[in-house]
Formats: C-alpha cells, structure tokens, sequence
C-alpha cells in the first residue's frame, strides 16, 4: 500500500488532495496545526481513511515528529505533498520584515523541514514522490504578491536542484502550479470574488478553476509508475500563463 503525506490538508487544496488519495487507495496521513476533522470524514465517505496528526511545518521538531509518527503508525512512506502555503496579499511597500519572514517559513522553509524528515523514510522504501504545490504566479507575477510570488519561485528551485540530487535514487520532485483555484481560503482573501474574475478573464479555460481541476495531474505526478517526470513544474491554470 502507498503512504503519503499532505500537509494543510485541514482545508482548501490539501483537503482536496488527501481526500483524492485517499479515495484512490492511499493510506493518508494529515498535517496541519488545524483541526482535520473534516477531511478525516471526507476521506472516509470517500471509501478511504486519513490518519490525522497535528504539526506546525514550520517547527523542525514538530515536522521530525509527525513525518516519524506517519512511518510508525503506516510501515513506510512513499509520497509527500508540500502543500501548506500562506498567501497575503500585501502591496510591497507594506510589506514588514515579520511579513516577509513569515512568508518564507511557511512557503519555503516548510516544504525543505517535511522533505529533509522524509527522505530517510523514502529512501528506505526504495522510491519515492515529492511534490511541491507552487502557483501560477512565479509566470505571471501579480501585485501585492511580492513576498508569496518570490517564495512559490524559490520551491520551483527547491524542485529542480532536490531533482537532481535525488534522481539516482528513484526518487522524483515535481510541482504543480495550480492559478487561483476557488476555496474558501482564497474566496476570504481575495475578496467579494473579484480576484477571480479578473482572473478568469486571463484564462483561456472561460471558467473558475476548482480544486478537482487539479487532482488528476495531483495522482498522475505521485503515482509509482511516473518514475521518469522529474524536476518539472507543471502548470494547471486553464492557460492564463501559457508556461
């Protein structure tokens, strides 16, 4: 059985994307410092189950435990989603130095905390998937998204140099780049739905894009059998940026 991990996976695309896996025959583990509740009864009306384990990605400690806790309780780990990502939108003349640093914590030094605590596990497992959730916006480069656009740049480098590295290792690193995808996260920052059609009216797809536009390419990149896509980052916007 394959074991992944999906961090904020409480709400928004992680939610969506635990439930997916779990849906299609993963063993799923949680990490958020929310309440998993929700995608724990989702997973499970969806004929699957989610082990559901509190953790602040950003704390080392915390990351060390939690990834240890999903190997102990599953017997093994083969896919990690670095989905937990915060995106305020800040115009850069406003943006302090606490801003800038809290930024990076989650969206940078989040991913590179789960993914050092994983690799021993995937490693030990003989293969392995990393997946790096970035944005559309390292193409497009919207205002008020200075310190968001150049962190989700930074885990598009994370992704192509951790390839690398680990490619002899039959262990790959993708990204997706989803655009603005409607949750409830980003319906609250965006606010009143404006930010969603402007937009819309970029895309060549004339229509929102939702969370399930993004699971299919979500389970082909983590699946055993695409052992030979690595380092990419690969572009699900309905054509807004025409990467």
């Amino acid at each position: 059985m394959t074991v992944a991990i999906v961090t904020g996976a409480a709400m928004g695309l992680g939610q969506s994307f635990a439930v997916a896996l779990a849906r299609n025959g993963y063993r799923v583990a949680g990490l958020d410092v929310a309440d998993l509740g929700e995608t724990a009864r989702q997973a499970a009306a969806a004929g699957g189950d989610l082990l559901a384990v509190r953790a602040d990605v950003t704390d080392a400690g915390s990351v060390a435990a939690a990834v240890d806790e999903v190997a102990r309780e599953f017997g093994a780990l083969h896919v990690v989603v670095n989905n937990a990502g915060i995106y305020p939108p800040i115009p850069f003349d406003r943006t302090t130095v606490d801003d800038w640093h809290r930024v990076m914590r989650v969206n940078l030094d989040g991913p590179f905390l789960v993914t050092r605590a994983a690799l021993p596990h995937l490693r030990a497992a003989g293969w392995g998937r990393i997946v790096n959730i970035v944005s559309a916006v390292v193409f497009l480069g919207p205002p008020e998204l200075v310190a968001y656009t150049t962190s989700k740049a930074g885990l598009v480098g994370f992704t192509r140099a951790l390839a690398t590295e680990l490619g002899p290792e039959n262990i790959t690193v993708n990204a997706i780049a989803p655009g603005l995808t409607h949750t409830d996260t980003a319906a609250r920052s965006t606010g009143a739905g404006g930010g969603f059609e402007r937009v819309r009216a970029l895309q060549s797809v004339p229509r929102v894009e939702r969370p399930e536009d993004l699971t299919s390419t979500l389970l082909y990149v983590c699946a055993k059998g695409s052992g030979f896509l690595t380092g990419q980052t690969i572009n699900v916007d309905g054509g807004s940026a025409k990467h």
